[in-house]
């Protein structure tokens, strides 16, 4: 294979990861935006787009990993935490007391989940099913969503999700004899 090929393959198995290692960097200038201006829109939805992209072009490429999958759940942890720590103030003024009660049953859940799978698998072990893609999702549009008179409805819709996609991951770490991130279910679906 000549250089020139060499140095093309290498570009386009990294590419995705660059891609993600920028969504962290627009993650972090998600932290200086105000919320819901336009600068916070529109670095809010590039990050958004970013993470689209880098997993179709890991699997268009071929080219998805192991350290790619978890520097996905990593910069999707970051940029969820970014997201939600600030529009805290906005949603603690929306959202009755209940609300956060609940919310914190579903954390409490989630962080189940996760210590199941590192007590079971001796790592950070985030599966990619197709209820935390859709939980991802909703979560995703909630900034779209608050200036809207639904929102306290999509909050609690989200939140029914999200407790739905923890509880089937806490379920697939406990059944589940090994680990494999790219789970897509709870249900066996023979191929």
């Amino acid at each position: 294979m000549s250089s020139q090929r060499k140095r093309n393959a290498m570009t386009k198995e990294k590419l995705p990861n660059l891609i993600t290692a920028l969504r962290i960097a627009g993650t972090a200038g998600l932290i200086f935006a105000q919320p819901l201006t336009p600068l916070y829109f529109v670095i809010y939805t590039l990050c958004g787009l970013s993470d689209v992209l880098d997993g179709w072009l890991a699997r268009r490429t071929g080219s998805a990993s192991d350290f790619g999958a978890r520097l996905d759940s990593l910069a999707d942890l970051f940029f969820y935490t970014v997201m939600i720590v600030g529009l805290m103030p906005v949603l603690w003024a929306l959202l009755p007391p209940a609300f956060w009660w609940v919310l914190g049953g579903v954390l409490l859940i989630r962080l189940s989940a996760y210590t199941v799978a590192a007590l079971r698998y001796r790592r950070f072990a985030a599966l990619h099913t197709y209820m935390n893609k859709l939980t991802g999702a909703v979560v995703f549009l909630l900034p779209y969503m608050l200036k809207l008179p639904v929102a306290p409805v999509w909050c609690w819709g989200t939140c029914a999700v999200a407790a739905l996609a923890s509880t089937e991951e806490l379920l697939i770490h406990v059944r589940s004899g090994d680990y494999d991130a790219n789970r897509k279910t709870i249900f066996r679906i023979k191929k």
